[in-house]
C-alpha cells in the first residue's frame, strides 16, 4: 500500500473540498445559464490540480519554515545527530528524530551526572588518601623542629616514621602516575612467553612472610608438573597475581588459605583464579571494587595500608593486555578473582 506524506494527505483532501464546492458554485450557475453541465469536468480537473500544487507548495514551504527554525535551534545545542541531516518537512520523521535526539541527551546528561559524582567522589579520595601520610609527615617534623630532635633515639624514632610516610606517598603517586598511562593506553607491554606456574611460585615467595603473620597458607589447587606457557608481559602480570593476593592476605581470615588454580578455558586461553576464604565482598559494592580508592570497608582497610588502587590498576593491565577478568564473591564465605591469559602455542 502506498504510504503518503502528511503533507500530500492534506494537500489531497483540501484540494478535493475545494474542488467539489467550485464545481458545485459553478454548476448552479451554469445550469441557470442553460450551459452543459459536461463543461464543469475538465474545469473541475484543472481546478484539482492548480489547487494541490498551490497548496502543497504553500504547506511544505510553511512546514519547512517552521522545522528549519528547529534545526537551527539545534545547532544552538550542538547536536549532532539532526544538525548534519538535510531538513526534513515528513512530520513523522522529524518527530521520530527529535524524539530520538531527546533520548539521546537526557542519556548524555545522565552520563554527565554520574561521571560528576565519581569526580567528586575521586576527588575526595585522593584528598584523603594524600592528606593523611602528608599530616603525619608534617607532625613528626613539627616535633623535632619543636626540640625532639635533640634526643637521639626520639629522632631516629620519628626519622623513620616521617620516611614511612613518604614512602607511602611516593607509592601512591606511582599507582597514580600507572593507573593514568593505563588509561590513556601509553603503557607499552613487553609481551614475552613464559611459564604462568613459576611466576605464581615467585609471587608466593615474595609473599611468604606477609601470610605467616597471619598463618595464611598460599597454595596451588593441585600439583602442576608440567609447565603452563602463557603470552603476556611478564612483569604486569606478576603485579596482578602479587596485587590480588596481598588483597586475599589483607581481607582473610586468620588460619586461611589462598589459592591459585590455572585452568585451560578455551583452545587458546587460559584462566587464573585467586580463591580465598576470606571476609568476602557483598553484591552491592562487587561492581565498584575496581574503581580507583573505592574501598569496602571505608574504615578497616585504611589501617591495612595500600594506595587504593591496587585493583583498579589490576583491571587495567589485563584489559591492556584485551582479556577479561571476573570476580565472585560471597560476604563471610570469601572471594574469587579470576583473569584470562593468551596460552603460548
Amino acid at each position: 500500500m502506498l504510504k503518503l506524506k502528511k503533507t500530500y494527505k492534506f494537500a489531497i483532501k483540501t484540494s478535493l473540498f475545494i474542488t467539489i464546492i467550485t464545481t458545485l458554485l459553478m454548476s448552479v450557475f451554469l445550469y441557470l445559464g442553460g450551459v452543459s453541465l459536461w463543461m464543469t469536468v475538465p474545469y473541475a480537473l484543472l481546478l484539482y490540480a492548480i489547487s494541490f500544487i498551490i497548496i502543497q507548495y504553500r504547506v511544505e514551504r510553511f512546514i519547512y519554515r517552521r522545522v528549519k527554525k528547529i534545526y537551527d535551534d539545534l545547532t544552538l545545542l550542538e547536536s549532532t545527530s539532526l544538525t548534519n541531516r538535510s531538513v526534513t518537512t515528513d512530520m513523522a520523521t522529524l518527530t521520530k528524530e527529535i524524539d530520538k535526539y531527546a533520548k539521546d541527551k537526557k542519556l548524555e546528561i545522565e552520563t554527565l551526572k554520574v561521571r560528576e559524582e565519581y569526580r567528586k567522589e575521586f576527588l575526595g579520595n585522593v584528598s584523603h588518601e594524600l592528606k593523611t601520610p602528608l599530616f603525619t609527615v608534617q607532625g613528626y617534623l613539627l616535633t623535632l623542629l619543636d626540640g625532639a630532635k635533640n634526643d637521639k633515639k626520639i629522632l631516629d624514632k620519628y626519622l623513620e616514621r616521617a620516611n614511612k610516610g613518604v614512602e607511602r606517598l611516593i607509592y601512591i603517586v606511582k599507582d597514580l602516575d600507572m593507573i593514568t598511562k593505563l588509561e590513556v593506553g601509553d603503557l607499552r607491554l613487553n609481551v614475552e612467553t613464559f611459564n604462568i606456574i613459576e611466576l605464581v611460585e615467585n609471587v608466593f615467595e615474595l609473599l611468604e612472610m606477609k601470610a605467616a603473620k597471619k598463618q595464611i597458607s598460599l597454595t596451588f589447587d593441585m600439583d602442576y608438573t608440567d609447565p603452563v606457557m602463557v603470552k603476556a608481559d611478564k612483569e604486569r602480570i606478576q603485579q596482578v597475581l602479587t596485587n590480588l593476593v596481598v588483597n586475599s592476605i589483607k581481607y582473610g581470615r586468620e588460619k586461611g588459605t589462598t589459592e591459585i588454580s590455572i585452568e585451560n578455558l578455551i583452545k587458546n586461553k587460559v584462566i587464573v583464579r585467586v580463591t580465598d576464604n576470606g571476609e568476602g565482598i557483598s553484591k552491592e559494592h562487587i561492581s565498584r571494587v575496581f574503581e580507583r580508592f573505592y574501598r569496602v570497608d571505608k574504615s578497616g582497610s585504611r589501617k591495612e595500608g595500600g594506595s587504593g588502587l591496587g585493583l583498579s590498576i589490576v583491571k587495567h593491565i589485563i584489559e591492556a593486555h584485551n582479556e577479561k577478568i571476573y570476580i565472585e564473591s560471597e560476604a563471610g564465605v570469601g572471594s574469587e578473582f579470576s583473569f584470562s591469559l593468551e596460552k603460548a602455542e
